[in-house]
């Protein structure tokens, strides 16, 4: 069951998952409590990713983006990171996505994934935040700076 500040996804249930968390978040999210989630003693790698909101984007100035997620974003951000970690069984997983207003710098995906080698974590990485890119439906509204917005869909 998610926690008090969870939207849906997979809470994880300590050492017997390689999915230690995927979930959809209504607060701050960081790749700190990711790492935590998935270090091991026989995990010799621990590669993450940071998805940060940047002050630009195609030569617009962005003030902030506002993120909504679909009611199935939960269960599809855990589908995504079952997906992965079933195509790489030797790496743990833990990714979050906030949702609602975040300004420049906040972190908006986060992740960590852990094996004994670096290959295998950085391979399962770079696919979980493709895969999530591709199948999670969650949506930005970006805020630029001459007062308009657009919408854009992370899906695609």
């Amino acid at each position: 069951m998610p926690g008090p500040t969870d939207i849906g996804g997979i809470p994880g249930d300590g050492a017997s998952r390689a999915v230690r968390f995927a979930r959809i978040s209504e607060v701050t999210i960081t790749v700190e409590e990711c790492v935590a989630a998935v270090q091991e003693r026989q995990a010799g790698a621990v590669v993450t990713f940071a998805g940060v909101v940047r002050d630009h984007d195609e030569g617009r100035g962005v003030q902030g983006l506002s993120y909504s997620a679909h009611p199935a974003a939960g269960e599809a951000m855990a589908a995504s990171a079952d997906r992965v970690a079933a195509a790489h069984p030797e790496v743990v997983i833990a990714v979050s996505h906030r949702i609602g207003d975040l300004t420049v710098g906040d972190v908006a995906l986060a992740c960590a994934v852990s094996s004994a080698h670096r290959a295998a974590a950085f391979a399962a990485c770079a696919e979980l935040i493709d895969d999530i890119k591709a199948t999670v439906p969650i949506w930005k509204e970006q805020a630029f700076d001459d007062g308009s917005t657009e919408w854009v869909a992370s899906l695609g």
